[in-house]
């Protein structure tokens, strides 16, 4: 069996449909696939039926707040249709737009108009930071993302907007509540020190989460298996996931992670008593 737990399609930044994902992974012998949209499930009923080659797992990813950082949680084996998870994703939804709007505004002080056209044309339904940074190229205003995010987007940014995300407890209630299981994603993507990181560890553990996301697209050797000790020692199971978001980001495929420990394979998140696919 080959597992990615952790993919996004355009629904929210990424850059394909879900009939693409899926034959990406089916392209690359992938046996079971979660597109994990930011605060957006639109994918999965698309793509319920579309191959009996492969597994599909129902997921999500929430952002939200843990001690004023954003953090994301991912959700498998989620029923989408859950009153409670739904309700919290529309309205991680509704502030994305508010949040989009107030930089639109932002944009508009600045003498620079359209972002709200662009964005109504996308296929998109949990907008982000990132569509804004496509804007700004396209508009020929920066380079590239990079430089959208540095000069406009991040905390300091000419045009940065605080967001409101719901609380980690929270998003790990709703996932629970719908069925289904949570992962602290990608950890060492945070600004976080060593101390800081354990404590969010501890405080996802002490709040019922399920797994950390030890091995993604980019992780270093040292780093999994630095992830996967934090993760046993708080008897959490492992996850694993590509974070793939576009096909023209070569460092990153649907599928392509370095491969887990034999010790977390043991505790990998498929093996996890809840588990259901």
């Amino acid at each position: 069996m080959k597992f990615d737990l952790h993919c996004h399609s355009h629904y929210s930044d990424g850059k394909h449909s879900p009939s693409f994902l899926v034959q990406r992974a089916l392209a690359n012998q992938v046996t079971h696939l979660a597109i994990t949209d930011h605060d957006c499930t639109a994918a999965i009923g698309e793509v319920k039926d579309i191959s009996a080659m492969l597994t599909l797992i129902p997921g999500v990813e929430i952002s939200c707040e843990w001690q004023r950082h954003e953090i994301h949680i991912v959700g498998l084996c989620i029923n989408s249709e859950e009153p409670q998870l739904e309700s919290l994703l529309l309205a991680q939804q509704a502030g994305r737009r508010a949040r989009l709007k107030e930089m639109g505004n932002e944009l508009q002080k600045l003498g620079i108009d359209g972002l709200i056209e662009y964005c109504a044309k996308l296929t998109c339904k949990s907008l982000s930071r990132s569509h804004v940074a496509d804007f700004l190229v396209e508009k020929g205003i920066v380079k590239n993302r990079q430089k959208a995010f540095k000069t406009f987007l991040t905390r300091g940014g000419r045009i940065f907007v605080e967001p409101n995300w719901c609380d980690m407890t929270e998003a790990i209630d709703a996932i629970h509540n719908a069925k289904g299981l949570s992962v602290l994603a990608h950890p060492t993507r945070y600004p976080l020190s060593k101390r800081k990181l354990t404590n969010l560890v501890s405080n996802f553990a002490i709040a019922g989460g399920d797994a950390i996301e030890v091995s993604y697209g980019n992780v270093d050797l040292h780093t999994q298996k630095h992830l996967t000790e934090i993760a046993l020692a708080k008897f959490l199971h492992v996850s694993a996931g590509s974070d793939f978001h576009d096909s023209n980001a070569h460092w990153t495929d649907i599928g392509k992670y370095p491969t887990l420990e034999e010790l977390a394979k043991k505790n990998a998140i498929w093996e996890h008593p809840k588990w259901h696919s």
